[in-house]
Formats: structure tokens, C-alpha cells, sequence
């Protein structure tokens, strides 16, 4: 490259940078989008299906009389909120803007609601104070268990794919660095360049 193209690159170098980090930060859920789709309908489904006994996933999120009165725990109710805010919330705004930064919440709020889905499971099947034994978990809570382990592995997938491009561009970017600085060094040296 001679001194005047270079310069006209160097003059286009801040917006292919700007690209770069536009694109560096979406992604591409591929056909797992409709995985992730299916999941995040699963997850308002459950808010109407029963948790337990009478009580649904939205009773649950409102704690009205009919979660008082079956004993719901807080295990169930982090779970709930884990299920609307992650589960649901930011799952479908990662969908919706194809944004690396909402994906990776999603990811980790899904992941910590699958822990409270299953313990909210557990906590459903074991006697209360009192030796007080209530209804155990009802299919809302079992498939909102379920739709949460299956978000979380595949934001996972997305996620990590994610990552292993951008390594890729970023290593591509020091090769093209270090051989445009291998070419001036030669330039300012007169030495010829390598065809």
C-alpha cells in the first residue's frame, strides 16, 4: 500500500470500527430463537396453570388469599418473579433486539430461576412447620421448572457462540494491525514489500 492508501483507509478506519462493535454486540440465536420462543410461551402458560393445589403462578406473583392459604413459600415466589422478570421479561427483549448484553442476563437470571424452580419442587413436597402437609407441585410449577433449565441452556448456547466469534474477529484485528505496522516499519526503513 502506498502513503496515499493508507490514508484514505485511516480515513474510513473509525466507522468500520464502529461497525465492528455494533456487530460484535448482536446476535444470532439461529433456529434456537424458536426454541427460546416456545420456552418463553411455556412460561406465560404457567401463569395461569397451577402451581399448587388452587393456586396459579399469577396468584403467586400477586399473593392474593388463595397463595396465603395453600402456603406458599418464598422459595415458589422468587421463583415466580425469576420466571417473569428473566424467564419471560428479558428472554424475549434479547429475542426482540438480538442484544449480546440482554441475552447474557437472560442467561443468568434463567439459570438462578431453574435453582429456585427446583427447589421450589422440593419445598413443595416436604412437610411444613406444623408437619402441615399441603399440596405438592401442580403441573404449572413442574413445566415452568422445565421451561427455565431449557432457556438456560440454550441462551447458553447463544451466548458462548457469541463469544467464540468475537474472539475470532478480535484476533483478526491484531493480525491486520500487526501487518499493517510489519508495512510501514518497511516503508520507513525503504525496504521492498513482500508481493
Amino acid at each position: 500500500m502506498n502513503p496515499e492508501q493508507t490514508q484514505v483507509f485511516e480515513s474510513y478506519h473509525d466507522d468500520l470500527e464502529a461497525v465492528e462493535r455494533k456487530i460484535a454486540g448482536e446476535i444470532d440465536p439461529g433456529y434456537r430463537a424458536m426454541v427460546v420462543a416456545a420456552a418463553v410461551f411455556v412460561l406465560l402458560l404457567t401463569l395461569v396453570l397451577p402451581h399448587t393445589g388452587h393456586t396459579r403462578g399469577m396468584d403467586i406473583l400477586l399473593f392474593d388469599h388463595t397463595a396465603v392459604a395453600d402456603h406458599i413459600g418464598l422459595p415458589s415466589r422468587v421463583f415466580q418473579w425469576f420466571v417473569l422478570i428473566f424467564g419471560i421479561g428479558f428472554s424475549s427483549l434479547a429475542l426482540l433486539t438480538r442484544r449480546w448484553t440482554l441475552a447474557w442476563i437472560a442467561v443468568a437470571g434463567s439459570a438462578v430461576g431453574s435453582v429456585f424452580g427446583v427447589l421450589s419442587i422440593w419445598h413443595r413436597q416436604t412437610p411444613d412447620l406444623g408437619n402441615y402437609h399441603g399440596a405438592g407441585p401442580s403441573i404449572g410449577l413442574i413445566l415452568g421448572a422445565i421451561a427455565m433449565v431449557v432457556l438456560t441452556f440454550h441462551w447458553l448456547k447463544v451466548v458462548w457462540s457469541r463469544t467464540a466469534v468475537q474472539l475470532e474477529a478480535e484476533e483478526q484485528r491484531r493480525l491486520a494491525a500487526a501487518e499493517e505496522e510489519e508495512r510501514s516499519r518497511r516503508w520507513l526503513r525503504g525496504e521492498p514489500e513482500d508481493q
